[in-house]
């Protein structure tokens, strides 16, 4: 395969895996939520997925069409709930690269969900202080960080699976090795 049919491949899978974030993240959005604002943070399954095999450039284009995506779709891309949600999947997604690039050996993605979920809500919740409610912004971190870990363990669990039973996968990290 020439490096152009495989920049074209590369580009797709960023691509899919973008549209499923976006499938995801409108599944997610019709389940009520127990507190108004917490989600949890399904789109985040394909940005997993994505830190298994993409380079830095497609990681972070998957960042950037996920949050702008999510803001389009949902009608939130010029509001403080767009803020939000890019200051908590950038922070994500910047943890759980860093931690994926130093120590994948050593923690499974399980444990990278989890950091990039508490990486998520901590950013939300600093933003939510100094934008809209002061202080008061941390009363709602027990029960933010605790839906977080829960539903971040579930989607590692997921990802741990997915990545180790997927033929796709597999054929796509051969490609890009």
């Amino acid at each position: 395969m020439s490096p152009s049919e495989q920049y074209s491949v590369r580009i797709k899978d960023v691509a899919l895996l973008a549209a499923f974030a976006l499938f995801l993240s409108t599944i997610e959005y019709v389940i009520p939520k127990p507190v108004p604002y917490m989600r949890i943070g399904l789109a985040n399954l394909s940005v997993l997925i994505g830190l298994t095999y993409l380079n830095l450039k497609e990681y972070a284009l998957l960042a950037v069409l996920k949050v702008l995506g999510q803001g389009i779709v949902h009608g939130t891309l010029f509001s403080y709930i767009f803020l939000l949600s890019a200051a908590g999947s950038f922070a994500s997604a910047l943890v759980m690269l860093l931690i994926y690039r130093t120590a994948s050996r050593r923690i499974s993605l399980i444990g990278i969900s989890a950091a990039g979920a508490f990486a998520s809500n901590l950013a939300q919740i600093l933003l939510a202080g100094v934008m809209l409610f002061g202080s008061a912004a941390w009363l709602i971190a027990p029960p933010f960080l605790a839906a977080g870990l829960i539903a971040s363990v579930v989607l590692g669990i997921f990802a741990e699976k997915f990545s180790r039973e997927s033929l796709w996968l597999k054929k796509r990290r051969g490609a890009a090795a």
